[in-house]
């Protein structure tokens, strides 16, 4: 028996399915329209509300090198016009952006942002120079849109949910992002390193996968190629995640500190990044001051022999962490410590001489050199009478009276009783000079005594020889 059209029975569902489809027929069939859907009718929503946009973003995605003589001056500066329309839309956006937009923007972002880079010019002449760094960068000439298609993709980063955004701005996403740190355009890198901190902190998921993609580039930069425009900003954005960092220290941030923030003194480009490294160095000893020992015997292994202007640098990054060690400390690395500084003062370079000279005026290192006074004041007080006696320039000389005057108020006595041993090292060392001019005249006397014997039967040789022949 077949169920009516008005039982109760009856399905609604497949009824009103039913009807819609004969509508939607007759209607195909009348005028010829489309059948209505929702993702048709969201389409169409979107096009209408957001049409310009896409327009904009589509237009936008169209690149310029501003080398090419045959590029149009006048789309150029269209284009940028319509970055400028764009950046203001993400400043002061409605409401949410839909998938829609988001999905082609990004795309409009990688193809202006991800390009290849122009070979070093500057090469190892910045490593010598750093104060001078400006003078040799290379100045992108697509900085007019690449600077407002970074200040896009920074509205994004702030605007926009990181779960939304995490579909397009992914692994590989960010390690394009991490490359364009190379370029030799100061202002890039300066807005590189703004965005690339604000995904580290926003989006809390990438946070590993981002140091480790750091520490690969450091590692890289230290063992291989000593190249690298952006190292200085990359350790910057790291001054802020060890700032962030909980004690006690996990063991993953302290192999960090081993393993890559020390070797990288030994880089040859030093010079150009050492306020930041050293800052970083100095947070974690602030954090944990019982790492002070590990970092000073670090930097000890890797001071420069022949570079003047990094033995400086690594002076005065010596006396900011004798003032955040753990006085614990003191008494292991007071020897080490003020055995290079003594060296430091002896150096015929007078610039590194009188900044060893000026660490003792810091407190903090007198009081550490104070509590190893029987082992330290013989190494001290051997450079100090060395530098008073040898030393060529008078600046340092008057520098190092000062020094003695600080020395000899700490303890007199034993500063008398380190000048006798002194004295007496210095007469045994006379002594051996003497003894082995003695035994080379004795020697040189014995050669010419050889030599004349050997004459005679070499000449009688001579003539045998002769009446052979």
């Amino acid at each position: 028996m077949g169920v009516l059209r008005n039982s109760p029975n009856a399905s609604p569902i497949k009824k009103s399915t039913t009807l819609q489809h004969l509508f939607d027929l007759e209607a195909n069939n009348s005028d010829g329209t489309m059948i209505y859907s929702p993702e048709s009718s969201k389409q169409s929503i979107i096009e209408s509300e957001y049409g310009e946009i896409l327009s904009i973003v589509s237009h936008c995605c169209s690149i310029f090198t501003f080398t090419d003589p045959l590029e149009s001056p006048s789309e150029q500066d269209v284009k940028r016009l319509k970055l400028f329309q764009l950046l203001s839309f993400m400043k002061k956006p409605k409401r949410p952006l839909p998938e829609e937009i988001i999905r082609p923007l990004v795309s409009m972002l990688s193809a202006n942002l991800f390009r290849p880079l122009p070979p070093s010019a500057k090469r190892i002449v910045v490593c010598e120079l750093p104060e001078d760094e400006d003078l040799f960068s290379t100045l992108s000439p697509a900085w007019p849109h690449l600077q407002v298609v970074y200040e896009i993709l920074l509205r994004i980063v702030l605007n926009l949910d990181p779960k939304v955004l995490r579909g397009y701005v992914d692994e590989r996403f960010l390690v394009n992002l991490l490359s364009l740190f190379q370029s030799e355009d100061r202002r890039e890198r300066d807005m590189l390193k703004n965005v690339y901190h604000r995904i580290y902190f926003k989006f809390t998921f990438y946070r590993e996968i981002m140091r480790k993609s750091m520490n690969d580039v450091f590692l890289h930069y230290i063992f291989d190629s000593e190249m690298h425009s952006g190292i200085g900003e990359l350790l910057e954005i790291w001054v802020s995640i060890i700032n962030g960092f909980t004690v006690p220290l996990r063991e993953e941030h302290k192999l960090f500190l081993m393993r890559v923030l020390i070797p990288l003194h030994k880089a040859r480009g030093m010079q150009v990044y050492h306020r930041q490294l050293a800052y970083c160095v100095n947070q974690f000893v602030q954090k944990e001051p019982m790492l002070g020992g590990t970092v000073v015997r670090g930097i000890l292994k890797y001071w420069p022999a022949t570079n003047c202007q990094k033995e400086v640098l690594f002076i005065d990054e010596l006396e900011e962490l004798v003032e955040n060690i753990d006085p614990d400390h003191y008494r292991k690395l007071a020897l080490l410590i003020c055995t290079q500084i003594s060296r430091c003062l002896n150096s015929l370079n007078s610039q590194v001489a009188e900044r060893a000279l000026y660490v003792w005026n810091n407190e903090q290192f007198v009081k550490m050199a104070s509590s190893m006074m029987e082992e330290v004041f013989p190494v001290v007080v051997e450079g100090v009478e060395k530098n008073l006696k040898w030393h060529w320039s008078k600046s340092v000389k008057q520098l190092t009276e000062n020094v003695k005057t600080v020395i000899e108020e700490m303890d007199p006595d034993l500063y008398d009783r380190c000048l006798k041993e002194l004295a007496h090292r210095e007469y045994l060392a006379g002594q051996e000079d003497i003894k082995r001019k003695e035994n080379w005249e004795r020697l040189e006397l014995a050669a010419a005594n050889n030599h004349q014997f050997f004459q005679p039967q070499n000449v009688y040789m001579h003539h045998v020889s002769e009446r052979r022949i």
